[in-house]
């Protein structure tokens, strides 16, 4: 199998915006507890985090993470995780039948996102609370001093404001599932005002108001039109969730399906430029991805569990082990953000420890990254810059979801310096390498950094790394491509993943 690409310093897609590698955890299953916070176990700091899980979430460069959620959020009342953690409400979360002690708050979170190095990205609940309590969470959060609730955060012991920039306007308010779930048109409404009286408290707040759910919502995509009719005006982004699997054991349509929300990142776009169009607006709205992951393994069982347990601290939920093929998946997936990076500014990967995650731990144990953790990490290390334009020629196949589909999945990022390019480049093909050709104007003189690979035997499609044994699939050196004449040569492995980093002489 031969491919042929091209690539010229001159063309570009769009500067990348940082936040395209976010993450997002809820209070939900283990995320939280046992997750990020337990203070009994060995590795726990003086505020009861897991240094072990910061090591790892630290290696990934997170820019930001959404939290408190998540369907957690639209029952959530903020004021209970504040105050003394020994006289806080323990609370049913409707959302996943489970009890939320309310030992990790907002001041706890805003610590733990500090020692990671991560800024907060803040959720309000707009499904049983409104504009009042969303303008309170904000006074608490960014104010200096001198008012109630600003004085009230001083007391708990936080005096400088935490200076939150992105606000999150409810959760998937389009779905039924969602406490307070609305119409199209009463949520855009909603969000309006909430998003003046938010920004009204300066400093460059962004908004983000609620997209679709996913792409096979009945009400998508006029959701997003009639939400948008209501504030574009007055909201930044618009939020695109969508979950992915491969229950059928078809590796090849399980990855056309990133062909699939590269149409439905097309849609959306197209929806905010009419939107725009007809209100004759002046601002430009963009997409934030704010949730996105593969999950299906437990998803069937998982959703049995919870409708049947009788209100469990912590329960297990959601916790995936993910093989090669998540992987090389996560890898495509995230190379369709960089070729979107004009319209998609924002994206979370969901979530970040053992619910559907890059990182797993055992209670009291150890902490391991997941498969998908390593395209996720070289993503968020070596992805940020400008995305370049690929022009691929080689060849298709036909899935069920999409149609000629590149067996070569790439994607090319220009340092910010102009002294390095990064590709990332996936065969998907499950049986034969490919002989790579990729044709490089415009850089000058180039040689080969690194090449690391992940993969490279489709029988190793279902292999996991687990506690007992972390360290299955991991990314290994690659010795097969070279830089010859202006040009990236050599050979890509089937059913693989790579990082290529070329530097500028």
């Amino acid at each position: 199998m031969k491919a042929r690409a091209t690539i010229h310093r001159d063309y570009s897609v769009a500067q990348i915006d940082n936040r395209l590698y976010s993450a997002f955890i809820e209070h939900m299953g283990r995320a939280i507890y046992t997750g990020i916070y337990e203070p009994d176990h060995p590795t726990a700091n003086a505020h009861g985090f897991r240094n072990d899980v910061l090591d790892l979430v630290r290696e990934l460069n997170i820019p930001a993470i959404r939290y408190p959620g998540g369907n957690f959020v639209s029952a959530y009342k903020w004021e209970d995780g504040i105050g003394p953690q020994d006289e806080r409400p323990v609370r049913l979360d409707l959302a996943w039948r489970s009890k939320e002690t309310n030992q990790v708050g907002i001041n706890e979170f805003a610590r733990w996102a500090d020692d990671a190095g991560i800024e907060m990205m803040l959720a309000v609940n707009l499904g049983t609370r409104g504009i009042e309590e969303a303008r309170n969470f904000v006074e608490y959060c960014n104010h200096p001093s001198g008012t109630h609730w600003s004085d009230l955060r001083r007391s708990h012991g936080v005096e400088k404001p935490y200076d939150v920039k992105m606000w999150c306007l409810g959760n998937e308010m389009d779905g039924p599932w969602q406490i307070g779930h609305m119409e199209a048109k009463e949520y855009g409404r909603l969000a309006d005002e909430t998003s003046k009286a938010v920004k009204a408290f300066g400093g460059g707040i962004e908004t983000v108001v609620c997209g679709s759910s996913n792409d096979q919502m009945p009400t998508y995509p006029d959701w997003e039109r009639q939400v948008l009719e209501e504030c574009y005006e007055n909201v930044d982004y618009i939020s695109l969730h969508k979950y992915f699997g491969n229950s059928s054991r078809n590796s090849l349509n399980y990855f056309a399906k990133i062909e699939e929300t590269g149409r439905y990142i097309q849609s959306i776009a197209g929806v905010i430029d009419y939107v725009k169009a007809k209100k004759r607006a002046q601002n430009d709205i963009y997409i934030c991805f704010d949730e996105w992951n593969v999950w299906y393994h437990n998803r069937e069982q998982d959703s049995k569990n919870w409708k049947s347990w009788d209100w469990p601290e912590a329960p297990e939920l959601l916790e995936e082990d993910y093989n090669l093929e998540d992987a090389i998946f996560v890898g495509g997936l995230l190379n369709e953000f960089i070729r979107r990076s004009d319209r998609v500014k924002i994206a979370c990967i969901a979530q970040l420890v053992n619910v559907i995650a890059p990182i797993r731990t055992k209670a009291g144990g150890p902490a391991w990254a997941t498969t998908i953790y390593y395209p996720y990490q070289f993503a968020s290390l070596y992805g940020r810059g400008t995305a370049l334009n690929v022009a691929v020629d080689g060849p298709r196949y036909d899935a069920e979801v999409a149609q000629d589909v590149n067996y070569l999945d790439v994607a090319a990022v220009l340092a910010d310096d102009g002294q390095s390019i990064t590709v990332f480049a996936i065969n998907r093909s499950p049986d034969e390498a490919m002989t790579l050709d990729v044709a490089l104007h415009g850089f000058g003189e180039l040689r080969l950094v690194d090449h690391q690979v992940m993969g490279g035997n489709s029988a190793d499609a279902r292999v996991a790394n687990t506690c007992e044994e972390p360290e299955r699939i991991v990314p290994r050196k690659g010795d097969k491509l070279s830089v010859e004449a202006g040009a990236l040569k050599g050979e890509l492995p089937a059913f693989s993943y790579s990082v290529i980093r070329l530097a500028v002489k």
